[in-house]
């Protein structure tokens, strides 16, 4: 199962929907979005590419009434969670949480597979010893809104457990 996962899209959907086309383009099933949303319309991105979004919203929260009521209509594919969230997709097990130093710390404590986060617009895929003596993913995808830093989003495949950092197409 391959993922789309972005973060600080700052109400750029030009952008936003740029990157989710080309992940859904090489097999993205489901987008990750690892907070800073801002605006509620721009998750109608993913409403028009009938993509799957797993939405968190960072520190630039915008209208989150309105965030989670999008959430919860009828036959919605927007999954609003919050601050953060715990989720499994194709069995693996990971939690989007928008700071980095807070996902480092999620990170080294061996429960999750992968840990996503955003926030300081520095892409960043690398593995974190846990304190079970293993390694967890900790894939940080830049900003897909090019706030600051070239626009970036991760490419990730479930299955192999492969991240690959993208520029966003033009």
């Amino acid at each position: 199962m391959k993922i789309c996962i972005l973060s600080d899209s700052h109400d750029n959907r030009t952008l936003l929907a740029s990157a989710v086309q080309d992940a859904k383009a090489r097999g993205a099933v489901a987008t990750l979005h690892c907070g800073d949303v801002v605006a509620a319309n721009t998750l109608g991105v993913f409403k028009k590419l009938d993509m799957p979004a797993h939405v968190i919203y960072g520190n630039n929260t915008g209208d989150l009434y309105t965030l989670s009521r999008m959430a919860h209509e009828s036959g919605n594919l927007i999954h609003f969670y919050g601050q953060d969230a715990g989720i499994t997709l194709h069995g693996r097990t990971i939690f989007i949480v928008h700071y980095p130093h807070y996902a480092r710390a999620l990170a080294c404590t061996g429960e999750w597979d992968m840990v996503c986060c955003g926030h300081d617009h520095r892409y960043l895929v690398e593995q974190v010893d846990n304190i079970r003596g293993g390694k967890t993913w900790m894939v940080n995808p830049g900003t897909v809104g090019g706030v600051g830093k070239p626009p970036t989003y991760v490419l990730g495949d479930l299955e192999l457990m492969t991240f690959e950092v993208l520029p966003v197409p033009a």
